[in-house]
């Protein structure tokens, strides 16, 4: 999509400080993190968000979540890290490209 923040950061007509990559996953530090630790996972594929997943999705979807420990102990989050996956304009998502939010180091607000 040719007015995707995501997209274009895959396409390289965006910088990003790129922590991991394959073929099908970019990992990269959010440029406003909320947490020390702050990592953004994107499928490379333009996926709206996570209500847009279909069974086409789930070795993606498996390769992401099996992914997120290794990133985890990457960053030095032995103690413990938090995975967010806002969806829709309701659930707090604002770049519409699934992505999900790896979050870690020091507290994290608890959620009430």
């Amino acid at each position: 999509m040719s007015d995707c923040i995501f997209c274009k950061i895959v396409a390289g007509e965006i910088p990003a400080d790129i922590v991991y990559e394959n073929e099908q996953v970019l990992v990269f530090k959010d440029v406003n993190p909320r947490a020390k630790i702050h990592l953004l996972m994107i499928p490379k594929q333009h996926i709206v968000s996570l209500a847009e997943l279909d069974e086409s999705h789930a070795a993606l979807m498996g390769q992401m979540m099996t992914l997120m420990p290794t990133l985890a102990q990457g960053q030095g989050l032995e103690a413990g890290f938090r995975t967010i996956v806002n969806t829709g304009k309701g659930g707090g998502q604002e770049v519409f490209h699934l992505h999900i939010h790896l979050l870690g180091g020091g507290e994290l607000p608890a959620f009430g």
